[in-house]
């Protein structure tokens, strides 16, 4: 059976008690849209918005009408909301594979091959190796998707030696060039960081997947990841690991992506979760609002939801956010 984690706890039911019983006396005020701002500070943000039907139903066309963004507890204003479709489902998807992966992931590459070949003609895809904090590249991104899939190979496991994965990210990241298209990233991982977090691999104290997160939500990626065990002694201790998949969980989450992963051991077979990465890249749109323009360019938190019934919108947990000027 499929399972795709987040790092979201359930409330403890004393919380929840009291919770109700302050609501009772303190019931918040309404989100206030913002205004037109006559002094021309307010800019235009773009986001990637995916659109995920609850409980395995249907998705379902959404409109620019059924979309609210808000920015704290002010309503910003959608001035576009964009299937990105037909003229404008250009992607570029790049799968990244941890260098240090057991050889036991090979059982998986008819599952990717398959994956890759399947994406529709508007996607180029790119394929590279994760090794010593930076990229190999396997495969260039191409919209030969049969070129794509021969480009998958053996990892050489433990004698890469463990890096983080974080860092071969930004790499890729730093030197992806600017463009139109959407531009999204599936990692294959275990996720340990032996270089950031400490010993036990904190991922709440990990310098390089900070970098990473600014990167991804400056930059627009979207980042899925699918856990992976590695070879050699590196991830032995279930809390190591256990931590290690909380990293790929904040990559995904803030990201506006999924991390999946059934425990600590392999997936018997990739293609549930390929078949539903395939499934959010067809069912994505690009959302534009008016946000109050800052300063300086910074990412601001952005809410982004619809009150459709059995719908739910995932999109990164901040908007680039640039100045008024």
């Amino acid at each position: 059976m499929r399972t795709t984690h987040s790092i979201t706890k359930n409330v403890m039911g004393l919380a929840a008690m009291l919770g109700l019983i302050l609501g009772m006396s303190a019931r918040p005020a309404p989100a206030k849209e913002r205004k037109a701002d006559s002094s021309g500070t307010e800019v235009s943000v773009k986001m990637v918005v995916t659109v995920k039907a609850h409980h395995g139903g249907q998705v379902t066309a959404v409109s620019a009408d059924d979309v609210r963004v808000y920015q704290g507890d002010k309503k910003d204003r959608v001035t576009s909301w964009v299937p990105l479709q037909g003229s404008r489902a250009g992607l570029q998807l790049f799968i990244l594979i941890d260098e240090t992966s057991r050889e036991s992931l090979s059982t998986q590459f008819s599952s990717i091959a398959k994956f890759i070949e399947e994406q529709p003609a508007t996607t180029a895809v790119g394929v590279g190796y994760m090794r010593n904090g930076t990229v190999v590249t396997a495969q260039e991104l191409t919209t030969d998707h049969a070129l794509a899939a021969k480009s998958l190979r053996l990892p050489i496991g433990a004698a890469a030696g463990y890096a983080s994965p974080y860092l071969s990210l930004s790499d890729l990241m730093k030197k992806w060039p600017a463009t139109e298209d959407r531009r999204e990233i599936l990692m294959i991982t275990n996720g340990i960081d032996p270089l950031g977090g400490g010993f036990e691999n904190d991922p709440f104290s990990n310098p390089y997947l900070d970098a990473a997160l600014d990167r991804a939500q400056r930059g627009g990626f979207i980042v899925y990841s699918i856990y992976s065990p590695g070879a050699g002694f590196a991830e032995r201790g279930s809390i190591r690991t256990e931590l290690a998949q909380t990293g790929l969980d904040l990559l995904a989450q803030k990201t506006g992506g999924e991390t999946f992963y059934l425990g600590f051991g392999a997936a018997v077979d990739f293609t549930p979760y390929l078949q539903d990465v395939s499934n959010s890249l067809k069912h994505q749109y690009e959302l534009t609002f008016l946000a109050e323009g800052a300063k300086k360019p910074t990412l601001e938190p952005v809410k982004v939801k619809t009150e459709m019934p059995n719908i739910g919108l995932i999109t990164a947990e901040h908007g680039y956010v640039g100045t008024g000027m």
